[in-house]
C-alpha cells in the first residue's frame, strides 16, 4: 500500500505547499483536498498497516496542520475592485 500512496501523498505535499504560498485565494481549497488526501491514505492503512505508511501519513498530517495553522492566523484576501 505504501508504494500506491507514496508520491499521491507526496505530491499533496508539495502542491499543497505551491498553492498555499503562490495562490493565496485558493488555499482553503488546497487545505481541502490535502485533508482528502490525508483521508484516503488513513483508510489505506486501515485496509493495509505499515509502519512506513504511518510515517508519511504523520508527516503529511504535520503539513497539513502547519498550513491551516498559518491560514487561520493570516488576514483573509479580500478581492480588489478591477479599477473600471
Amino acid at each position: 500500500m505504501l508504494n500506491a500512496l507514496l508520491l499521491p501523498l507526496l505530491f499533496s505535499m508539495a502542491g499543497g505547499t505551491f498553492v498555499f504560498l503562490r495562490r493565496p485565494d485558493q488555499r482553503t481549497r488546497g487545505l481541502l483536498v490535502m485533508i482528502l488526501f490525508q483521508l484516503v491514505g488513513a483508510a489505506g492503512n486501515v485496509m493495509q498497516t505499515s509502519t512506513e505508511l504511518y510515517a508519511l501519513l504523520c508527516v503529511h498530517a504535520l503539513v497539513v496542520l502547519i498550513l491551516m495553522t498559518r491560514h487561520l492566523q493570516s488576514p483573509h484576501v479580500t478581492p480588489q475592485p478591477s479599477g473600471e
